[in-house]
């Protein structure tokens, strides 16, 4: 009977044991469960969502004249008299400088004389007086005298090819044209001329834009100098290559300046309208920086655990700013906190 009495005990004995062990451990998960909660940063998030954004893009420029044209003519010469000044205006085919003209001279008497040749062998030719050949050969001389005359000539008599300002004066009356390189781009000229009632700019564009750019497009044209003021332009050209190391194509924007408010030299802000577009946007403020560079990265919450994200961001609109790589529409984004994290984190959502 003790027996059985002693096993009864050693039975509760037991299971009074056991109780406390499952009810230590489970206060024992419990304070863990607890301290991880503790861990966890506190964060908010917001899910990605695209939205309906006008594609406008911004480039920074400088202007350069529509046209511009170092004056000189083909061959070494002394000058005889410069017509114009710095800033003088010009109209087409205007005299602009003279040179020397004694081999004009020369070829004109060459010319006049092979000229009286030629009409006489052609009323001897009529009567089959002379041979073909004799014809031939002077009708040949004839005409490469007055392709040499009107090559001395447009060299002799320096004109305007447009309408255009004086823009650098290199000589004066009387000096010798050596046709050396004299200006700052490398060029030789007696006068610049540039156009600028039509101002132009060279924009690099990025490659991925490229089906979207059309010739027409109109920009819109900021300067500092005039705040209150938008000038007109359009895209005139379109380069047909890919430049590699950039990634970009070229395109020149022509700018209307009857006014000739603009000036070469200038910078001012293009802007071209893309039209209508989707795009993920965030919160510019859930975007982080890596330290040393200019990579952006923000943090996606997956199962209450923050994963780091790198993403390569476009435009700012207003607060917030375009994604174009790293994340799709439907992830859930940190927007607060997000400085605090570390990667693969424990975070809770307030």
């Amino acid at each position: 009977m003790k027996t059985i009495r002693f096993s009864n005990l050693l039975i509760v004995a037991g299971l009074l044991t056991l109780a406390t062990a499952c009810d230590s451990g489970k206060e024992k998960e419990a304070q863990a469960n607890q301290t991880e909660v503790k861990q966890a940063m506190p964060v908010r998030t917001m899910i990605a969502k695209t939205e309906v954004i006008n594609r406008n893009i911004n480039y920074t420029v400088s202007l350069i004249p529509f046209k511009e044209i170092y004056l000189a003519p083909a061959a070494p010469g002394k000058i005889s008299k410069i017509n114009v000044e710095i800033g003088d205006r010009v109209t087409k085919d205007q005299l602009v400088a003279t040179m020397n003209r004694t081999n004009l001279e020369s070829a004109r008497i060459n010319i006049a004389n092979l000229e009286t040749t030629y009409k006489r062998l052609e009323e001897l030719k009529k009567t089959n007086t002379i041979s073909d050949q004799q014809y031939d050969e002077v009708k040949t001389a004839y005409e490469a005298s007055k392709v040499s005359y009107q090559f001395l000539l447009d060299n002799t008599e320096l004109k305007a090819p447009f309408n255009g300002v004086i823009s650098g004066k290199y000589f004066e009356n009387g000096e010798n044209f050596s046709g050396a390189p004299n200006t700052r781009a490398g060029k030789s000229a007696i006068v610049t001329i540039v156009q600028i009632n039509q101002l132009k700019a060279l924009v690099g564009i990025s490659a991925s834009y490229f089906p979207q750019i059309k010739k027409g497009m109109k920009a819109k044209i900021t300067c500092d100098i005039y705040p209150d003021q938008t000038f007109i332009g359009e895209i005139y050209n379109i380069y047909p290559t890919i430049n590699d190391a950039t990634k970009t194509f070229t395109v020149e924007v022509k700018i209307n300046n009857p006014d000739l408010k603009l000036r070469p030299g200038m910078f001012a802000k293009i802007q071209l309208n893309l039209g209508e577009g989707e795009a993920i946007l965030v919160p510019t403020i859930a975007l982080i920086k890596q330290t040393g560079t200019n990579d952006m990265y923000l943090f996606v919450n997956k199962k209450n655990i923050a994963i780091k994200q790198p993403v390569l961001t476009g435009r700012l609109f207003d607060d917030k700013t375009e994604i174009i790589e790293g994340i799709s529409e439907g992830d859930k984004i940190i927007i607060a906190g997000q400085n605090k994290l570390k990667d693969q984190a424990a975070i809770i959502v307030k």
